[in-house]
Parts: structure tokens; C-alpha cells; sequence
């Protein structure tokens, strides 16, 4: 009997039709062009990172792993803080598959947060997949924030607050950082925020092959993305966490999560499985699945009620983890 999808939420599902029709949800190694890579307004310098001007923002090039080259932080500290106190930090890894996207893919949402909340956001540059696989996209992001616990004070920030967030693949890789930054006595993040993170390279859930052919990243796409990431060792048996965070047989000792998923897309059953395997390690861990959710809706449409609603609960979240 053929799996049949999780309805999408109505609202999403008008606005889904045109996005369907610029392209497909899957594609493949061979697609990967410079087209395709080159999408995106961060690319074509239409962000407004000072966000008419709260924000003092800064290309900063820092150490990268050793042996490999420097890496490149943005950093966006509010002009006119409400207190003088050391901030808090977001310290952001972008999306895109780790196939695509710079620094600043993404960073709306965290200057969003950060606006209302009062942080500093720094957001890491990593080297890019396939050109540069495993481990070179978690090293890089794990050099980031040693830099930034060791420079908060320099860039107004406090170092025993920073939150590490992340979207889509980029959640991925902020759920490996905390996990490698625990295993080797890193900085210890005050919280780890996960929207629609790729956890999982085995790539064969109930709602990867549910959401085959549908939404705006399906199974195909997730194969191409592990593939480049992982090469021939994809879905075999000696991945590392630090790869695919799914892997990890052992979730205690890490900080407070936030994880959120649709539940009309690919990533819906492995997000559920590693919430719940946060909590059967004594993890805090909240955990929300959208109704009719696909990969990215919130970022797609953003006016949409259920985006909304999305977008609320991060920051409610992110409110209650820095007030405590």
C-alpha cells in the first residue's frame, strides 16, 4: 500500500504552487551549478543587514581550523543596546544543504531575535560541500564559536550566553557543535535552537519517503546533500555524530534544545526521533511539529498564520532560556 502524504496547511499550500513551478524538490550532484548556488538575496546584496540602522555590522576573518584556511564571521551588534551589561550571542550557521549559502543566508531571523531581545549575532561562513566534505563544515563552524566565547567581551557580548541556532542543514551542523564542543571541553553553549534541522543521513524515515516528490526538499535532494557531504560512506555504518547528529548514541550532557519541524516534509520523523532521544538521555529539550508544515515554510511565507506562530515560539523560547 503506497504511503500517503500529510495534507498541507492551506495557506502554505497556495503559496507552494508557484515556488513548485521555479523548481522541483529534488535535484541532483550534476545540478549543483553556479546558478543554483548564486540564488538568494544575500548574494545579490538586497539585505539590509543594518536593519535601517539597529545594527553595527562587520566582515570579521578569524582562524579557522588548524591546517586550514581562516573563515569568516559577520558580526551585528546593536547601535544603541538598552543596557550596558555584556549581551547575549547568537552565534548562527547557515543553511543551503551544505552545498550552498554564505554568512549571511538566514541572518534576517536571528537580527529579528536579536532586535527584540537585545544580542549580539555572529554568523559563521564554512566551507562548502562537495568541494570540501566532512569534516571540513563542522570544523569550521566549531572554530567560529571558539572565537567567539574567546572575543565576546570584545564584540559586547557575554560569553557564558551564547545560544547556537541554526536552519535546515544548518541545524544540522548546530547539532554536531554541540555535541563535538561537549566532547572536547568546548565552550558550553547556553542553548541550542534547531529549526527544521538535517539530523539523519540514512535518509529513510516514514516521511522521507511520504514526502518523495513534494515540498521543496525531498529524498532526492537529502541523498545529493549527504552524498556530497559523506561521499560513498552515506548511510553505511561508520558515520560519525559530528556528521549526521542522528548517529550519536549518546545525547546526555548537552544543552537545552529547541527543535522545530512541518509535518508535511522530509526531516518531520528524524527531528521527532532525536527529541525524544534528548529526553531519554535527561535532556530539556521543546519540541514543535507544524501542521502542514513544508521544509522552510516560514522563511518561504512568511505571513502565513502558521509562520507566525512559528516564528513566536522561537523567540518566546529563546526569552525564557535568557531570563532564566
Amino acid at each position: 500500500m503506497p504511503l500517503v502524504p500529510p495534507p498541507f496547511d492551506p495557506e502554505l499550500a497556495a503559496a507552494l504552487r508557484p515556488i513548485k513551478g521555479v523548481g522541483g524538490p529534488g535535484f541532483t550532484l550534476d545540478e549543483l551549478d553556479d546558478a543554483r548556488r548564486a540564488a538568494g538575496p544575500e548574494l545579490l546584496g538586497l539585505l539590509d543587514l543594518t536593519m535601517d540602522g539597529a545594527f553595527e555590522v562587520e566582515d570579521r576573518t578569524v582562524p579557522g581550523p588548524e591546517g586550514a584556511p581562516d573563515i569568516s564571521l559577520l558580526l551585528c551588534r546593536p547601535v544603541s543596546p538598552a543596557s550596558t551589561a555584556p549581551l547575549p550571542v547568537i552565534y548562527h550557521v547557515h543553511g543551503g544543504g551544505m552545498m550552498m549559502g554564505t554568512n549571511r543566508a538566514g541572518v534576517a531571523e536571528p537580527q529579528d531575535w536579536a532586535r527584540e531581545l537585545g544580542a549580539v549575532v555572529v554568523s559563521v561562513e564554512y566551507r562548502l560541500t562537495p568541494e570540501h566534505p566532512y569534516p571540513a563544515p563542522v570544523e569550521d563552524v566549531y572554530a567560529g564559536l571558539l572565537w567567539t566565547a574567546e572575543h565576546a567581551k570584545e564584540i559586547g557580548g557575554d560569553p557564558d550566553r551564547i545560544v547556537v541556532a541554526g536552519a535546515s542543514s544548518g541545524g544540522g551542523l548546530t547539532a554536531a557543535l554541540a555535541l563535538l564542543t561537549r566532547d572536547r571541553r568546548g565552550p558550553r553553549p547556553l542553548g541550542q535552537l534547531l529549526m527544521c534541522p538535517m539530523l539523519d543521513d540514512r535518509n529513510d524515515t516514514v516521511s522521507s519517503h511520504q514526502m518523495a516528490g513534494l515540498g521543496v526538499w525531498d529524498r532526492t535532494a537529502n541523498d545529493t546533500a549527504w552524498t556530497a557531504l559523506l561521499g560513498d560512506r552515506r548511510g553505511g555504518p561508520d558515520v560519525s555524530p559530528y556528521a549526521a547528529p542522528a548517529r550519536a548514541r549518546d545525547l546526555s550532557g548537552l544543552p537545552p534544545a529547541y527543535l522545530d519541524v512541518g509535518s508535511a516534509e522530509t526531516f518531520r520523523d528524524e527531528v521527532v526521533a532525536f527529541a525524544s532521544a534528548l529526553w531519554q538521555a535527561g535532556g530539556a529539550a521543546e519540541l514543535h511539529v507544524w501542521p502542514g508544515g513544508f521544509h522552510g515554510f516560514d522563511s518561504l511565507v512568511p505571513e502565513a498564520a502558521l509562520s507566525r506562530a512559528a516564528r513566536t515560539a522561537r523567540v518566546d523560547w529563546l526569552r525564557r532560556l535568557l531570563t532564566r
